[in-house]
């Protein structure tokens, strides 16, 4: 009889981590697929990462201190998965780079403007358009933006800045100011 309810109450626990992460995937899914899109730009791509990501971390949701750290922590994870990929993938991430044409429902009303900025946020250093990234769409706050890239915030300033005029540069010197 003992050994049946620790098995029952090991069933109702695996069945509450699996209802969490469900709810957790539901919750965060989509915006780390946009991340990791944003970051890799393929959608092919970003979709690997956000499921490894939540892969990743499946194991430790039981560990989670604090349930409201868990976008923060998927976010930190999505990064990283990201950095690893370029790492190991330089060659065909050239290549995915060079071929890459979104789809013209994807473009909006200007397309050239549109690929020519996404180019643009393609070619640059990895750790530029992370910043980029975290900056302008995850509209983060600096620490939580350095804390992220596992920098300071006056490093993320930097990166930031350089990424813009490299960016500005390629657009012809125009301005947003």
């Amino acid at each position: 009889m003992r050994a049946t309810t620790a098995s029952s109450e090991g069933s109702d626990r695996t069945a509450a981590d699996r209802s969490r992460l469900e709810l957790m995937y539901l919750t965060h899914g989509s915006a780390a697929l946009r991340l990791a899109f944003l970051l890799t730009g393929s959608r092919a791509l970003a979709e690997d990462i956000a499921q490894d990501a939540f892969a990743k971390i499946a194991g430790r949701l039981a560990h989670l201190r604090d349930p409201a750290a868990f976008g923060a922590y998927l976010r930190q994870t999505v990064v990283n998965l990201v950095r690893m990929h370029w790492r190991r993938e330089r060659l065909e991430r050239t290549f995915l780079r060079r071929h890459h044409e979104p789809s013209i429902a994807e473009l909006g009303p200007d397309l050239d403007l549109y690929r020519d900025l996404w180019r643009g946020v393609q070619a640059l250093p990895p750790r530029q358009r992370a910043a980029i990234v975290l900056h302008y769409y995850e509209d983060l706050p600096q620490q939580a933006a350095a804390d992220v890239l596992g920098c300071r915030p006056s490093t993320y300033r930097s990166l930031v800045a350089q990424g813009m005029k490299t960016l500005r540069e390629r657009m012809g010197g125009e301005r947003d100011d």
